[in-house]
């Protein structure tokens, strides 16, 4: 793969080079010094993975093409990195990369049924069995779209639902996407830059040059001769990281906590309650993100003040009144049911399970007597 893009005018490779590291495994190490923006790699155009190169493909191209309803972004690059790695022939540039990729992936998607489990009560679990169901749809999808009409250009032995299944895998982990200057986006993988790993510790430095098409990989922060050179995928937490890359950050500054309050709409006074939501920008059911630097967000606050009313209460509550305590036995209950929940298995059970370290986990119960309403956990950013 290096020689292939050294040979098609790729910039800073012999700078660079793979390696293996004791922690983050394969990665990219620095051979000389690099200061802080001082340009790393530049990728060119032409050996970009994007649409526009599958559509542009003599072969592939008028199969993708035929396809209606169109197939999504997603679905179009995962077709072209399986498509290449089933040709016996051609393609040898693109061939270099996708056997240079990983034969198999560690997120979320992959694990087994009793791991994912011990996962059950969290969005990971509910999000992870979305994308299973979502594959296997979208897999049957192409199968009836383009794969039995161009039986020729797809074997189905070399486009199975397990090969369907990695292919997007490799788009989520390794694809990068951009917002245009027209406003419209662009997703796209680079060869050679994909194998670069994760730092929260570095700023984001991977730059996309609409005019030439070029990706470009900068200095996040200064490197010496030997160091492994990162890039930052975003702020993340670590259910996201688990999910689309299949690792976690022990001390993650992005991690978060998203808890879902619901109320059902047979709860006592539910349509007073509702505006009483609405007014102070929340609804009956909300998705709010605890985060290590608002651990408590004001909006949970809101929705149970407002949940907790008894009748009394709302014949006299004023719509701003949830912004603090309203009374003191409201509060104390909505302090008590924050509090209150169930006892999960720790990190040390979970790990002696065969689980797969999520940091901190907590789910939070709300008891539906008296209000029909309920708080559940689990850590996710979507």
């Amino acid at each position: 793969m290096e020689s292939w893009l050294k040979e098609s005018g790729a910039v800073g490779l012999n700078d660079l080079e793979l390696a293996n590291f004791q922690v983050t495994g394969r990665g990219v190490r620095s051979l000389q010094y690099f200061k802080e923006g001082e340009r790393v790699l530049t990728v060119p155009c032409s050996f970009l993975w994007t649409i526009e190169h599958a559509y542009a493909d003599p072969l592939l191209g008028p199969a993708l093409l035929s396809a209606q309803p169109p197939l999504t972004v997603e679905d179009t690059l995962a077709t072209h990195i399986l498509f290449v790695r089933s040709r016996k022939s051609g393609y040898n540039g693109l061939r270099s990369h996708v056997t240079a990729l990983p034969t198999s992936y560690s997120s979320s998607i992959f694990f087994t049924e009793n791991k994912l489990e011990v996962c059950a009560g969290t969005s990971l679990y509910t999000i992870t069995k979305q994308l299973k169901r979502q594959i296997e749809e979208d897999y049957a999808g192409l199968v009836a779209r383009i794969f039995e009409q161009y039986q020729n250009l797809f074997p189905l032995n070399k486009f199975t639902i397990e090969d369907h299944k990695w292919a997007p895998s490799t788009v989520w982990s390794r694809g990068m996407d951009f917002v245009l200057p027209d406003g419209n986006s662009i997703r796209l993988l680079a060869p050679f830059e994909d194998m670069l790993n994760h730092s929260s510790e570095v700023k984001q430095c991977h730059v996309y040059d609409p005019s030439s098409g070029n990706l470009s990989v900068l200095a996040g922060k200064d490197y010496k001769v030997g160091d492994q050179v990162f890039i930052n995928y975003g702020p993340l937490p670590n259910d996201r990281l688990l999910r689309l890359y299949g690792f976690v950050l022990s001390s993650n500054p992005n991690d978060s906590y998203h808890i879902v309050l619901s109320t059902r709409p047979t709860a006592p006074f539910w349509e007073q309650k509702q505006k009483l939501w609405i007014s102070a920008g929340l609804d009956s059911t909300c998705t709010i993100s605890l985060t290590l630097t608002d651990p408590l967000p004001k909006n949970v606050l809101r929705y149970l003040r407002i949940q907790r009313f008894n009748e009394s209460d709302l014949s006299v509550i004023q719509a701003d009144a949830t912004d603090g305590i309203f009374n003191e036995s409201n509060e104390v209950e909505v302090l008590q049911r924050t509090t209150r929940s169930e006892r999960l298995p720790s990190e040390k059970e979970r790990m002696g399970r065969g689980a797969c370290q999520l940091g901190p986990t907590a789910g939070v119960e709300i008891g539906e007597e008296k209000s029909g309403g309920s708080i559940s956990g689990g850590r996710e950013r979507t």
